[in-house]
């Protein structure tokens, strides 16, 4: 492990952040089956915001023993000796887990394997992928042995897309390794970049299950919180007035009601779940919390046509405009973004939904979602009802007063505006 040869499959969220800490030390590959992304990473720019311009451009001044190089073509990772995947790990239409991207990104090691080589995954998955699903298409693709031949790894990542405080740097990282001195080797590879230190993991399945439960943890505590908003709006009992008596108490864990999107904490769930059906047990709790969460977007939307209604403000042909439409605050990312769903089921009421975000970007969300998008300087109309979805720190500058017509409903999903502002909030 003194002279590593590193192949970072997958230039994303994930991957870019940690190609770029590897590039530090080590030789480095970044690549990925996008030309667009690639080319625009070697012009020094990351649409993700995820790596600095500058951090980028010195990542990528190469030198014999460490630097950034990025590619697309296959032939160029034949020198590595590492090969990390951070490809997105997706569910479909029927919330199945989708591991195509996985198994292509194996087909393309298994093709440059070599005798000695790590493969090490960081996508999340259910237990068991790496090994039962992964392995055999690298076997296949190579014609070599696994745990003879070559090795295999598993490094769950804690990316935290739009935070620059808890970085891939500074959150400690799960190791483990499919033999225990490769699980030794795997650990002291990340450990020389993760300032935040390392825990080595008894096994590959060990691994894959703790990260798998940590976002599945999170999301059946925000299911029971926004169930709990719900109850509490029916008895006119402010959500966040109780939270805040509640953790007072010293072993009170404090969450927020809210939409829950994105790529890990509205999908993993659904990895978890998945293999607990396989093996015969029906995960009552995970799919619950799942159905409530996946429900708050018409939820809130359903919220405010009530207000609109007691104010008597006008629906049908009314106005409305949605503040957010990436998955969470301060972060350009709208995959998976839940934020949509309130938009979606206000058309249904037959209003005229605009949609401002100063973070995402406008070709995407108008291929994505056929929306013109509004920057903050271009709304130029009042509404009757503004629905904040997400909390991004430039709305805290608009004036309200200005977008509203006179009998309009303002519904902080996020609890982020002044009350004073608001009519309604979760």
């Amino acid at each position: 492990m003194s002279h590593p040869k590193i192949a970072i499959i997958g230039l994303g969220y994930v991957g870019l952040p940690l190609a770029v800490a590897f590039a530090k030390k080590y030789p480095v590959i970044g690549f990925d089956i996008n030309q667009s992304r690639v080319d625009e990473l070697n012009r020094g720019k990351d649409h993700t915001l995820e790596v600095s311009d500058q951090k980028l451009q010195e990542a990528l001044k190469t030198s014999a023993t460490a630097g950034m190089k990025l590619s697309t073509d296959q032939d160029d990772l034949k020198e590595s000796t590492i090969f990390i995947v951070t490809v997105p790990t997706p569910t479909d239409k029927n919330r199945q887990p989708v591991l195509t991207p996985l198994i292509r990104a194996s087909e393309t090691i298994g093709k440059v394997l070599k005798d000695g080589d790590i493969v090490i995954y960081e996508s999340t998955v259910y237990p068991g992928v790496t090994e039962e699903i992964c392995v055999p298409v690298l076997e296949k693709q190579s014609g070599k042995t696994f745990n003879k031949d070559f090795f295999a790894g598993y490094s769950p990542e804690r990316i935290n897309p739009g935070d620059k405080l808890h970085t891939v740097t500074s959150i400690l990282k799960v190791t483990s390794g499919s033999t225990p001195e490769i699980a030794k080797r795997v650990d002291e590879l990340y450990a020389s970049v993760i300032t935040a230190g390392t825990h080595l993991a008894s096994s590959i399945k060990v691994a894959e299950a703790a990260k798998v439960i940590e976002n599945s943890q999170r999301d059946i505590n925000i299911a029971f919180v926004n169930e709990l908003s719900k109850i509490f709006r029916l008895l006119d009992i402010d959500t966040n007035d109780v939270l805040e008596a509640a953790a007072t108490k010293w072993n009170f864990t404090k969450y927020t009601p809210g939409l829950v999107g994105g790529h890990c904490i509205g999908v993993d769930p659904y990895y978890l779940a998945q293999k607990a059906l396989e093996v015969g047990y029906n995960p009552e709790i995970i799919l619950s919390g799942r159905r409530i969460n996946d429900g708050m977007g018409k939820y809130v939307a359903n919220e405010v046509i009530k207000l609109m209604l007691n104010k008597e403000a006008k629906v049908k042909n009314g106005r409305a405009l949605v503040l957010g439409i990436t998955f969470k605050e301060n972060c350009p990312d709208t995959r998976n973004t839940k934020a949509i769903d309130v938009i979606k089921e206000l058309q249904t009421y037959n209003m005229n939904v605009d949609v401002c975000d100063p973070w995402a970007d406008k070709d995407e969300v108008k291929t994505l979602f056929g929306i013109d998008l509004l920057r903050c300087e271009e709304i130029n109309s009042t509404y009757d009802s503004i629905v904040l979805a997400v909390s991004h720190k430039e709305f805290l500058r608009l004036d309200f007063s200005a977008l509203k017509n006179e009998k309009a409903v303002v519904f902080d999903v996020k609890s982020f505006l002044p009350t004073e502002q608001i009519d309604g909030r979760l």
